[in-house]
């Protein structure tokens, strides 16, 4: 079932743009919704599936990624929460129960191909985040090593890069130092495992958070949201790879000429459609599994 905006008898946190968090006795539900947000701009279209696979796609690399660095998930299936029943078709499969930390105000991207914005900055200025790089790379080449390419992470309106000593003003150096190091270690672990999949990633973004003493990678990590997903075969064989994520959404708004700026357009059907199932099939690709035979296994 589809799932655009949530409402439990919890006290809710925040409403993002994506994710609807509640206060659980003492720990956060998070609720994956099934909204779509490019840009930064919310659309009023919800895209089905979608909230489960960040959900379950998360979790699938929260456990997996745990010798790098901990993480904040304690459920990615909690059955109930107080008084509030989760099992329902709706709701099972996009909550998960986690840790309450507090966020660093960062937003750690890793960069191993020039793509995005990224591409442009290189154009103009051929550095990215005050990172110089070398002459001659092409959009979509491959970079000599992963960049970390941190940004602001702002309430309202665009995130902003920022460079790395930036960073250290906003955290400190140790604290800036440890998010770099393990943003760029997840990347390396990540990409080397979905290349024997047939997957490239091509950059992807992490936030982390502090409990007491302890830094934890937090929110989401992984997904078609956070990260671009490019067929590898393609892409190693020179032709255009097509983008298993939710760039898919954001070259059509873009080939119809919207502003960025809001409202967000109506999305047409077959768009909606075919985003949800680029979603299903990236979970498939990188789990082995279908979405419904994870949600069947693990309930």
């Amino acid at each position: 079932m589809i799932l655009y905006s949530s409402d439990l008898s919890l006290p809710l946190l925040r409403r993002g743009k994506v994710r609807d968090v509640y206060e659980a006795d003492g720990s956060l539900l998070i609720v994956a919704t099934d909204r779509l947000s490019a840009f930064d701009v919310v659309f009023d279209q919800p895209i089905p599936q979608k909230g489960k696979v960040l959900t379950q796609l998360s979790a699938y690399w929260f456990e997996r990624t745990r010798h790098i660095v901990g993480n904040h998930m304690l459920s990615a299936l909690p059955e109930r929460v107080g008084n509030v029943e989760l099992t329902d078709d709706q709701l099972w499969g996009r909550c998960m129960l986690c840790r309450k930390a507090t966020p660093l105000p960062v937003e750690c991207i890793v960069r191993g191909y020039l793509e995005g914005s990224a591409w442009r900055d290189y154009e103009q200025t051929r550095t990215v985040s005050g990172i110089r790089l070398p002459e001659g790379l092409r959009r979509r080449e491959k970079l000599p090593v992963p960049i970390f390419t941190p940004t602001t992470k702002a309430e309202t309106g665009h995130d902003l890069p920022i460079s790395f000593e930036q960073v250290v003003e906003l955290v400190g150096h140790e604290t800036a130092e440890f998010i770099r190091l393990k943003s760029l270690e997840l990347y390396q672990f990540v990409h080397d495992e979905l290349l024997g999949k047939g997957i490239l990633i091509s950059d992807t973004k992490f936030e982390f958070g502090r409990v007491e003493d302890t830094i934890l990678l937090i929110d989401e990590v992984f997904t078609p949201d956070s990260s671009r997903f490019w067929d590898a075969e393609s892409y190693l064989s020179g032709k255009d790879s097509p983008s298993l994520d939710k760039q898919f959404v954001r070259d059509y708004v873009e080939s119809i000429g919207w502003n960025k700026q809001p409202p967000a357009p109506t999305l047409p059907e077959h768009v909606v459609q075919e985003t949800s199932k680029r979603y299903l099939q990236i979970f498939q690709k990188i789990t082995g599994k279908s979405l419904e035979e994870t949600l069947g296994e693990r309930g």
